[in-house]
């Protein structure tokens, strides 16, 4: 048996098959200055609660860092990845969180490289703020879902005012810094036509783009999902894919098709939301709670919890956790459905929290499955041809040349 309790677990013991964390992710704030109606947050089945612990504080932030150092240093980690997040995080000061990432590097050591990002709405970017993240090396990604209809269907201020002006012109202000620039996170609308969405979002030079399907599961679906074998977000992001893919050059990077053409080539996913990966984050949260990934708000109330908490658990606590390590079983988790389909180490199983149903728990393929089913095999369709013709000397497209 793992010892438990305030002191470190034997890192040993853990055996080879668990994967330690390496992604932190740190709600730094946990109120908003928007009202976006589809936030995981503050609009799901376990909204967070008003009131509370608004900034997480800089004791917390200290015992953090303490054990992000312990966590590395059990795993023999040299590099691990830290999240900033909200809410909205720079409700709590760029100058906070700069201040909070030279903490967490100092405790790491020389040994462990620690990098750092915020993923922020965008309104709160100004000169000022994105010079102190520049000045402590801290990558910054913005929300956006298109262009300003696109955007403000869902992304609004709460008193109903636009948020796509302000956002912008923040993206305009980190694009004079484009190393820190680190990309933009787009949630899919059926409503919003996706060549032009993707096209409005690529306007903005971003480094790369993740689209994400819409929180939902099969008690609660998301928004057009109907519970039949349509695929009406697989068709949306198949048009996005093919005009991605025939540009002449890449003009960015798509990270989930990135995932898919990696798993349809052999290689394993660098995404929790696709593939097969043992999870590896770890969130904390404001008041120092440790957390699954918080997107599980959406299935039901305390889906998130560990019962566990910064400051008298080690993080390797929270990787024997029952639920962290059904996530890291491969496919072996996965559900009869899904163990065989012919996409399903490619898929696996699709995002965690969107396999939910009410009585059956989290034994289900997602509720995305024919999206994800005709998106990768389109995705296959196209990358086999490309490789058909490499196979056999035939000239190839500059298009395919160039991918």
């Amino acid at each position: 048996m793992i010892p438990v309790g305030k002191g470190r677990i034997n890192a040993a013991s853990l055996g080879p098959q668990l994967t330690p964390f390496s992604q932190f992710v740190l709600k730094i704030n946990s109120s908003c200055n928007l009202a976006c109606n589809y936030c995981y947050m503050y609009e799901s089945a376990d909204p967070v609660a008003a009131g509370g612990t608004v900034s997480m504080q800089d004791s917390t932030i200290a015992q953090v860092a303490r054990r992000i150092a312990d966590h590395a240093a059990d795993h023999r980690l040299s590099r691990v990845a830290v999240i900033f997040h909200g809410g909205e995080p720079l409700l709590s000061g760029a100058d906070s969180i700069a201040r909070a990432a030279r903490v967490i590097r100092g405790e790491a050591g020389a040994g462990v490289t620690v990098d750092c990002s915020v993923q922020t709405n965008g309104v709160l970017l100004t000169e000022r703020c994105v010079g102190l993240l520049a000045d402590a090396g801290i990558r910054v990604g913005v929300s956006l879902d298109g262009d300003r209809v696109a955007n403000d269907r869902h992304r609004r201020f709460r008193d109903g005012r636009s948020s796509a002006v302000a956002v912008r012109r923040g993206i305009e202000i980190l694009r004079s810094r484009p190393a820190m620039y680190a990309g933009l996170l787009s949630v899919i609308d059926l409503a919003n036509d996706p060549r032009a969405t993707y096209e409005a979002l690529l306007a903005h030079e971003p480094p790369a783009i993740d689209f994400l399907l819409p929180h939902g599961n099969w008690s609660h679906p998301p928004p057009g999902r109907p519970p039949d074998d349509s695929t009406p977000y697989g068709d949306w992001l198949i048009a996005v894919f093919d005009r991605w893919y025939d540009a002449p050059v890449q003009e960015t990077r798509v990270r989930l098709f990135d995932q898919i053409i990696r798993g349809l080539v052999g290689f394993p996913s660098r995404s929790e939301s696709i593939g097969l990966s043992p999870v590896s984050v770890l969130v904390v949260n404001t008041d120092g709670a440790l957390e699954q990934v918080d997107t599980l708000r959406t299935a039901y109330p305390g889906a998130v919890a560990t019962s566990l908490n910064v400051f008298d658990h080690p993080f390797d606590e929270a990787l024997i956790h029952p639920d962290v390590v059904r996530r890291q079983g491969g496919l072996a988790a996965l559900s009869e459905v899904c163990r065989e389909c012919p996409v399903g180490r490619t898929c696996g199983g699709g995002y965690y929290p969107h396999r939910y149903r009410s009585g059956a728990g989290f034994d289900n393929p997602s509720v995305f499955c024919p999206d994800l089913f005709r998106l990768i095999r389109h995705i296959g369709g196209r990358v086999r041809a490309d490789v058909a013709s490499l196979k056999s000397g035939a000239p190839l497209g500059y298009r395919t040349a160039a991918h």
